[in-house]
């Protein structure tokens, strides 16, 4: 319970945080809808598997730039004094509870974008939910987990790419196989497998971050 009060506080603190600096979610927010205007005056008519691929793209690259600040924006002093109050564990899952939100609402208004902009290709809006919804939870766990990770290096944007991309490949392609029967692009009735699949790699990315994080908050 004590843990659980602690996650609950350190969420409020995030949203305020972001409430106060706002500048950075404005930027996140910018780059989704340029890059969806940008993609209409380049394509007009866009197909419905550009689509799929498109939205993820777009998902996949300001769920970088929205989570990787979660530790490299925190210096050493604060990173300290949550040390000395906060089990580490309250540190890190409220970070990831705070940035899986951000990046539900982001792809949330990406998808909207894209729908009006491009139109709206989805035959099956339910599942297409629960893509962007486990995709966000995936994208939140992993990049949150590698900023801890790249906060401790000098160079930790290089470092983030470094360590990201092999964790991200199998949620990305996973993701579109499922949006894309939900585009109705594919008549793939193991669904179900995939999305099973998908919430076994965010779980096995929670178990590790669980066993891990604490030795790398105690560095």
């Amino acid at each position: 319970m004590e843990i659980l009060r602690e996650i609950i506080f350190l969420v409020q603190k995030e949203f305020l945080l972001e409430w106060r600096q706002r500048y950075a979610l404005s930027g996140v927010l910018l780059y989704v809808f340029s890059t969806v205007f940008i993609v209409y005056s380049a394509f007009v008519s866009v197909q419905p598997p550009v689509w799929n691929t498109l939205f993820w793209m777009v998902m996949l690259f300001a769920s970088v730039n929205a989570v990787a600040k979660s530790f490299l924006q925190e210096n050493s002093a604060r990173q300290l004094y949550h040390y000395t109050l906060n089990n580490p564990l309250s540190v890190v899952f409220s970070k990831m509870i705070y940035n899986f939100l951000l990046l539900v609402v982001i792809g949330t208004l990406a998808f909207f974008a894209f729908g009006f902009i491009a139109g709206n290709p989805v035959k099956i809006p339910g599942l297409f939910i629960s893509a962007v919804a486990l995709g966000s939870l995936g994208f939140s766990i992993t990049f949150t987990f590698i900023s801890a990770i790249a906060s401790k290096a000098n160079n930790s944007a290089t470092l983030m790419a470094i360590l990201g991309f092999p964790l991200i490949i199998p949620i990305i392609m996973t993701l579109i196989k499922i949006s894309a029967n939900a585009l109705a692009l594919l008549q793939d009735t193991g669904v179900e497998k995939d999305i099973f699949i998908l919430i076994s790699i965010d779980l096995l990315l929670i178990g590790m971050t669980f066993l891990l994080f604490p030795f790398l908050w105690r560095d």
